[in-house]
């Protein structure tokens, strides 16, 4: 598994599809943010900003920098590997900081779905990227697949969440005890 170009140019058209979507999506995202920007409620909490509708574009963000990092013509597979490890990595990182955010949240207690759809898929999605560039690393193409279920569930991550974010703006935000 050392020369990447065969091993990766078989994933092209995955990559491409995952990466147009997803910019897609980041767009639809940022359009909107800023028809609800001129809402009273979003300058209340940032900290509900950053738990809930930053990562759903930091994880559309991450899955078009991996599209874009494996759609690189590499001359060795382990330097697209090793980025997948340090995206794993800081997905990890990012992820556990959200669920602090979300913890520490005053105006909104997350339920049982917001922490499996903002705080443990998320997880589970970055634990695989770093685990498929590790077996990657060790020659295991099987590795290829985790990054690439990573990305697929990241994406899927994405769309619901962001469905979830602009339906609980769009019915009035939190509502008070």
């Amino acid at each position: 598994m050392g020369n990447a170009a065969p091993v990766l140019g078989e994933w092209s058209t995955f990559y491409t599809m995952m990466g147009a979507s997803v910019a897609a999506l980041t767009g639809l995202m940022f359009i909107v943010i800023t028809l609800i920007a001129g809402e009273e409620r979003l300058s209340k909490n940032p900290d509900g900003i950053s738990a809930f509708s930053t990562p759903t574009v930091i994880h559309f963000a991450t899955v078009l920098l991996v599209s874009a990092i494996m759609l690189v013509p590499w001359h060795v597979i382990i330097c697209s590997a090793t980025a997948m490890g340090v995206i794993g990595l800081c997905g990890l990182i990012y992820v556990s900081r959200v669920a602090v955010r979300a913890a520490r949240l005053l105006e909104y207690r997350a339920d049982i779905e917001d922490w499996i759809w903002y705080c443990v898929l998320p997880f589970v999605a970055y634990a695989s990227m770093l685990a498929g560039a590790s077996m990657i690393v060790t020659g295991n193409s099987n590795g290829l697949f985790m990054v690439a279920g990573a990305a697929v569930l990241l994406t899927f991550i994405g769309i619901r969440n962001a469905w979830d974010v602009v339906t609980f703006l769009a019915m009035g935000g939190p509502k008070p005890d």
